[in-house]
């Protein structure tokens, strides 16, 4: 029993590897960073919101006492993504996990008119072309630059971050408010699942083209996380989840270090999700 309890632990540990978060500074990316230091790993939280991300780095070296930095960068920016892999490699002289963590997470009713502008007629082309440019060009850019690098060495883990959205459309009837039209009804907007969508297929592509050169790439697909919500949106959404609630803001850390961990070692073009069962129904 020691020996096997040993041999897990091993699998499970990350001490000496280097771990880039994208979106970083954000709920769930300080969390993946969380994971990956809880694991003796050594986190990166790359973001464009820079206090937030040093922060977050500092915040989280001096609770798991491991090395921690945090990174100004703008993900739709190739030059950019490009300094991200130099600063890293100065630091640490390699980079063994990426885990594309950044989106835009448009909210219903954050806008003036928010009755008009989240409705697919109505989806405004400049908010399509920045959540497109920050959720998939973005995961794009970081898996070509900082992919490349660890196919050069041989080994490396990607770990896409979709939604439980990217498998099943959004229901629309969360949102609804009551008196008025259909055609005024404020809607999850088109982007959101149409990124985490092509995140998925980001992945089955990635994971075959580098599998001979040591790099497996995997998609998690969690479900919604409590953040504050208003009770009647969350009763919506509970009553649409087997489990009857949301996640924890922590609840997928677990997951997250399976995929990025030896734990994973012969998974790769796969998709876990992580959702309460909301994808059964």
């Amino acid at each position: 029993m020691k020996a096997t309890g040993e041999g897990l632990n091993r699998m499970f540990d990350l001490t000496g590897r280097v771990a880039v978060i994208t979106g970083g500074a954000g709920l769930l990316g300080r969390m993946h960073a969380e994971a990956v230091a809880e694991a003796k790993g050594t986190p990166v939280l790359a973001d464009i919101n820079e206090p937030g991300a040093k922060d977050a780095a500092e915040t989280i070296s001096r609770r798991y006492q491991v090395p921690a930095l945090g990174i100004r960068t703008d993900i739709t920016s190739k030059i950019e993504v490009e300094h991200l892999r130099d600063a890293v490699l100065r630091a640490y002289g390699w980079v063994d996990i990426l885990i594309n963590n950044a989106a835009n997470d448009p909210k219903v009713g954050g806008a003036a008119r928010p009755e008009l502008w989240t409705r697919f007629e109505n989806f405004p082309m400049e908010a399509w072309n920045q959540d497109v440019s920050t959720g998939l060009t973005g995961a794009f850019l970081c898996s070509q630059v900082i992919g490349s690098e660890m196919a050069k060495r041989g080994s490396g883990v990607i770990l896409n971050i979709a939604s439980d959205l990217g498998l099943v459309a959004p229901d629309q009837r969360i949102y609804e408010k009551d008196g008025l039209p259909a055609d005024q009804q404020m809607v999850k907007p088109v982007t959101y699942s149409v990124i985490k969508t092509a995140m998925i297929g980001l992945t089955r592509y990635l994971a075959t083209y580098w599998a001979g050169r040591g790099i497996r790439v995997n998609v998690l697909c969690p479900g919604g996380v409590e953040a504050g919500q208003p009770d009647e949106f969350k009763e919506r959404v509970c009553f649409r989840i087997p489990m009857g609630r949301m996640a924890r803001k922590d609840e997928y850390k677990g997951a997250v270090l399976f995929l990025v961990s030896d734990a994973s070692s012969y998974m790769t073009g796969a998709t876990l999700i992580v959702d309460g069962g909301r994808t059964c129904w």
